[in-house]
């Protein structure tokens, strides 16, 4: 199907006004199709359009009572002329379910052979689930009515009332988006609640209800807090009625922010022990969720330039509303531990672009830039702008918008005006250099003999003169920090600080979007003051100048992971572990450095630091599981899966165990009988998934052939099984055996496009990318295939970045040596 563009978007919308859908979905007519009979009311200006629709079969259709020729449905675009100033449109399809994570999903529980189906919408999937004028700004209202097992829940964007055995009617929505449509159909748990007069669920699978019941409390409460202060902050009630929150199988993102209705991917439903990190994560992404309700519901974009905007905000808020008013308070580490560092690497790949870009590019491509720099960069630059413009003119701009736009659409101009209207001054000149220039400036601070020079340098690719407010700290041998308040509006600034501290660190509050470049007297002492700042952001800022400077070949890695190493026996953040795990296993190890003797040093550390961990703790099972992604100790592995010396309450429960195996796995200590094991002990979708993996990772031809099978050839593999025989495919350790599957990786991966579709073409293009093989021919040949526009965009894109990558390593063993 052809993507749509903005001109052609421009011209549909001109010519028409859609008054109002009625979908009426039929889930019961078997496990490969169900019915879709759509009712669109719409008024024109023009005779001609067309319709979207990508049906297995079109039945019929009709425009105002008489007959159109289905056969003119070519490449899921079906011509429509002979329109009339006000028209009826019917059209009746047998649609397929989907196995990919977009459209009508359909997954079976493995642990009980239970039907779940959610449809997601996002991006341009609507029209696999219904037939619609597909693009953002032709909102209507809708009414859904369903015809599903009568042992079946429904839910969707209006309340939801079973009108008989297996028969539902949901109340017609606000005019949204055909982007925000959802139904979430099966026989799902639900719990209920309600708060501020809005009523509450969540829902889950059977096999999770244990689970869900247990972490219920928790949703319902952040929930609840975020609920309070986002009607304080915009002083505008949330509009879409009741508000659901159904944690989903085999969902592709972390969530989707539907209006009454929000979609989660379920491993946030925690059926084993969970960090307070990844707690912590949940509420974030709860939060963030609800924002979108005002911000991208409410006042949705006109075209998806704008989709920075949406999540930017809510990325920012997320964080904010977080630190206000839940009790998850370290959501600025996390942002500057994972968050920041995933859109920092995205702002210095080649596929590096603004903020906010100029509506150019058709949907497909603006989805292909739907990454950190949209998430992250932007939440980084939106806090920029809150502290530049102060807070009650930031958010009387906000409210401003969206009373101004509900349920309509609207721009970033729109929306500049608003806060140009509650006193801003010069937002245009800010919003040239910071939105709609990519590219990340270096700040770094020069010792003098009167303090410190703050200095300023920007992408030679991009430049640009953008002001940074932050905070510049200076800490004493025991870590003990002074900090000046800085305005970085020039391209070198003096700063009153002690210029014989033994440590500087610019940007200490992480209060800007940079590159931060610490001096050579800083490093010569960081790793002894480092482990003694007590400022969980601050200690993120150093890891994350350590992880650039490192990246861009200026820092040798061996000192980089010197720092990690002496980070790790005080670290007290159970972020700060598994991010400094993270990079070891995504860049250090097999790619800047050799695999040994460096991962064994990071495994005897991390084994250590598990023996001092409080029992118990988060802080333990964050320890844990990176001594078991690192460690090559067969006896230990083993131990635990039997019960032998397990740390004092450290729980070896579901998905311990499977990450106990797949190293096992990984290491050939084991083989598929005994990950068939595993899996009879843990029977269910997500025991599958892990399993796949594991087997994935076995040191044999034949279990990388029959990985290989699944990423390549399998055309009704489930998403998440997918992705996971990426996972487990490539180690470091296995080079010499998967290194015939590198060439083949270019020859086939572009074929997999033919039988795939939407966000699993590329990300499982970037999940089984040879990422291990550092060589200048693998550089060459995903060039190639990156400049090949036959192949999909998303695997030119992923393919592209991944490549990114490998030329930074080479350049890091170029200038310091394996």
């Amino acid at each position: 199907m052809p993507s749509l563009t903005v001109d052609g978007a421009r011209t549909r919308a001109a010519a028409l006004s859609v008054q109002s859908y009625v979908v009426d979905l039929d889930l019961t007519q078997g496990e490969r199709t169900f019915g879709s009979t759509t009712t669109i009311r719409f008024n024109a200006s023009d005779q001609t359009t067309w319709l979207d629709v990508q049906p297995d079969e079109l039945l019929s259709v009709t425009l105002n009572g008489a007959p159109v020729d289905v056969a003119g449905l070519n490449d899921g675009r079906l011509e429509l002329t002979g329109l009339q100033p006000d028209n009826v449109l019917v059209v009746a399809a047998s649609m397929a379910y989907s196995h990919d994570g977009e459209g009508l999903h359909r997954a079976v529980d493995a642990a009980d052979g239970l039907v779940y189906t959610y449809a997601m919408s996002f991006l341009d999937a609507a029209p696999r689930i219904f037939a619609c004028f597909d693009q953002p700004d032709l909102k209507a209202p809708y009414r859904l009515k369903v015809t599903a097992p009568p042992e079946w829940l429904v839910l969707g964007n209006g309340a939801a009332t079973q009108v008989s055995p297996g028969r539902w009617e949901l109340t017609e929505t606000l005019p949204l988006s055909t982007y925000f449509v959802t139904v979430v159909a099966g026989p799902y748990h639900q719990l209920t609640d309600s708060h501020d007069g809005i009523a509450l669920s969540v829902v889950s699978r059977q096999s999770l209800k244990e689970a869900l019941d247990r972490e219920a409390e928790d949703i319902f409460r952040v929930t609840k807090q975020a609920f309070d202060e986002y009607h304080r902050m915009f002083g505008y009630r949330y509009p879409f009625g009741e508000y659901h929150q159904a944690f989903v199988p085999e969902f592709n993102a972390g969530a989707m922010e539907n209006p009454g209705c929000v979609t989660f991917r379920d491993s946030m439903v925690f059926r084993s022990a969970a960090t307070d990190a990844e707690r912590g994560q949940r509420a974030r992404t709860i939060v963030h969720e609800m924002a979108h309700q005002w911000f991208g519901d409410t006042v949705t974009m006109q075209w998806w330039n704008d989709l920075w905007l949406n999540e930017s905000f809510a990325e920012y808020m997320a964080h904010r509303v977080s630190t206000a008013a839940t009790d998850y308070q370290d959501n600025w580490i996390d942002f500057a531990f994972i968050r920041k560092w995933w859109g920092l690497q995205a702002d210095q790949r080649s596929s590096t672009h603004p903020v906010a870009a100029d509506a150019v590019k058709d949907a497909q491509a603006s989805l292909d830039d739907f990454d950190g720099i949209s998430y992250a960069k932007g939440a980084a630059v939106l806090k920029q702008l809150a502290a530049y413009l102060g807070d009650d003119i930031f958010l009387a701009g906000v409210k401003a918008h969206i009373v101004a736009h509900e349920f309509a659409n609207a721009t970033f101009a729109d929306l500049l005006a608003k806060w140009t209207e509650a006193g801003a001054v010069n937002l245009d000149t800010w919003a040239q250099n910071w939105l709609r220039t990519p590219g990340v400036d270096t700040i770094s601070a020069v010792r003098t003999e009167t303090g410190i020079k703050l200095r300023r340098v920007a992408p030679v690719a991009h430049p640009a003169t953008r002001p940074h407010k932050l905070t510049v700290g200076g800490y004493d041998a025991d870590g003990r920090a002074t900090t000046v308040d800085v305005l970085l509006d020039a391209d070198e600034v003096d700063v009153p600080l002690d210029s014989s501290v033994a440590v500087v660190i610019p940007d200490a509050g992480d209060d800007t979007w940079a590159k931060i470049r610490l001096d050579a007297d800083s490093l010569a002492n960081l790793a002894t003051v480092l482990p003694k700042i007590e400022s969980g952001v601050t200690r993120a800022v150093v890891l994350n100048s350590i992880r650039d400077a490192v990246a861009d070949a200026e820092l040798d890695p061996k000192l980089g992971f010197e720092v990690l190493l002496s980070m790790l026996p005080g670290e007290t953040s159970d972020i700060a572990v598994s991010s400094i795990v993270g990079w070891a296993q995504s860049r250090l190890l097999g790619i800047y450095l050799p695999y040994e003797p460096y991962r064994g040093r990071l495994a005897d550390v991390l084994a250590e630091r598990l023996r001092s961990a409080p029992a118990g703790s988060s802080l333990q099972l964050a320890v844990a599981r990176g001594l078991v992604k690192l460690t090559d100790d067969v006896d230990l592995l083993q131990g635990w899966l039997s019960g032998s010396d397990v740390p004092e309450g450290l729980p070896v429960d579901a998905e311990l165990r499977w990450m106990v195996t797949l190293q096992l796995a990984r290491l050939g200590a084991i083989g598929d009988a005994d990950i068939d094991a595993e899996l009879a002990r843990d029977n269910t979708s997500e025991g599958v998934v892990h399993a796949t993996e594991c087997r994935a990772a076995l040191p044999t031809p034949e279990a990388k052939e029959r990985a290989w099978a699944i990423i390549m050839a399998d055309a009704d593999v489930a998403n998440y099984e997918l992705y996971a025989a990426g996972k487990g495919f490539w180690h470091p350790a296995q080079a010499e055996l998967t290194a015939p599957y590198v060439d083949r990786f270019f020859a086939e991966i572009g074929g997999t496009a033919k039988f795939r579709s939407g966000w699993v073409i590329g990300t499982s293009a970037h999940t089984s990318f040879p990422r291990y093989a550092i060589d200048e021919r693998v550089v060459g040949l995903a060039g190639e295939l990156a400049a090949d526009d036959s192949v999909a965009a998303g695997i030119q894109r992923a393919v592209g970045d991944d490549a990114d990558d490998i030329k930074r390593a080479l350049a890091v063993r170029s200038a310091f040596g394996d």
